[in-house]
């Protein structure tokens, strides 16, 4: 499954491909409580059909009447002026805040752009489709836009004048196993823009994977993680439930760098593989303390369908608690 920010180009380009104008707008900076965050992306078509939100509604409907209008203008006058980029602005004050519906006093900075040539957008689906990493540089001054390579953990940047924005699965999770739990997993985490690979070495497991998106990486797993070269935006779940597969995963997993480490199993098998994990090939008691185990929040889960909402839910609350740690050594930093 796709990005919502993928879908919105997709939409744009398919309005495009029908005859309508149609103009993007992306968050580029937040104050408060705004409720999407930078690099949020709307598409407004002429006749006022979206695609996508920069606000949760707060502020789309005036958004929406200011661009139609712009896009009217445009294609009466048609002067060069109309076919740049240009900034907008909400809930600079507490009356607009309360204006425009913004909770908290929040406020947000938008770069609404006519959507005029096509090719790039046609070229950045192309390579997310083949799981780049693509990075969106747009000059404010000319419109001009370019398509870069991107790295994994590469944030949207704006100084004012150009923004860059990345398109992409910046996060990645490996998944052991290929039975109906993992792909009941698999499918969440595609929704929450996770690159996914699974390896099962199993063939009669194997055979049944047939989710699009879902990449398939031959090999056993110790073998497999360790030529990943897992990084600090990759998770990594054991979930065949057969020690001679998980374990060997885990092996590797745990003198990584992923942010991420769990497997399935109950309690008492958790504590029996650490044991075996220490004993065996020597792990330490601090690489041990990283295993997720039993996997996931508890939630009472009892279904595959169940027990993925689990484990997707934990994984996104180490990520994010991973990405308020960073935000907050940066800020110190500065």
């Amino acid at each position: 499954m796709e990005s919502l920010d993928l879908r919105v180009l997709a939409d744009a380009l398919q309005w495009r491909r029908d005859g309508h104008a149609v103009t993007l707008v992306t968050v580029v900076e937040t104050w408060g409580s705004a409720p999407r965050p930078p690099g949020a992306l709307l598409a407004v078509r002429d006749d006022g059909v979206v695609s996508g939100s920069v606000s949760g509604g707060c502020v789309e409907d005036d958004l929406i009447a200011q661009t139609q209008t712009a896009m009217q203008d445009r294609s009466v006058a048609k002067p060069p002026a109309l076919d740049r980029p240009s900034m907008l602005a909400y809930g600079v004050s507490q009356e607009e805040a309360a204006r425009f519906g913004l909770p908290c006093g929040g406020s947000l900075r938008l770069v609404r752009e006519p959507l005029v040539d096509t090719t790039w957008v046609e070229s950045l689906l192309d390579r997310t489709a083949r799981h780049e990493l693509v990075a969106r540089q747009l000059t404010l001054a000319t419109g001009e836009v370019r398509l870069l390579s991107a790295v994994r953990g590469q944030a949207m940047h704006f100084d004012g004048s150009v923004l860059t924005c990345v398109f992409g699965p910046t996060w990645r999770l490996l998944l052991i196993g290929a039975g109906q739990l993992s792909q009941a997993v698999a499918q969440i985490a595609l929704m929450l823009d996770f690159e996914v690979l699974v390896c099962d070495p199993r063939e009669e497991f194997a055979a049944t994977l047939r989710l699009d998106g879902v990449k398939r990486v031959m090999g056993m797993p110790d073998d497999v993680v360790r030529s990943l070269v897992p990084d600090a935006h990759t998770a990594i779940v054991a979930l065949t439930h057969d020690p001679k597969l998980d374990d060997m995963a885990l092996l590797e997993a745990l003198v990584s760098e992923a942010f991420y480490v769990g497997a399935l199993g109950s309690r008492r098998n958790q504590a029996s593989r650490k044991k075996r994990l220490a004993e065996h090939f020597g792990l330490t008691p601090e690489e041990l303390a990283r295993l997720h185990g039993p996997v996931g929040l508890f939630i009472g889960a009892k279904t595959p369908a169940e027990i993925a909402v689990s484990v997707m839910a934990h994984i996104v609350q180490v990520k994010n608690a991973a990405l308020c740690v960073q935000s907050v050594t940066e800020l110190s930093a500065c």
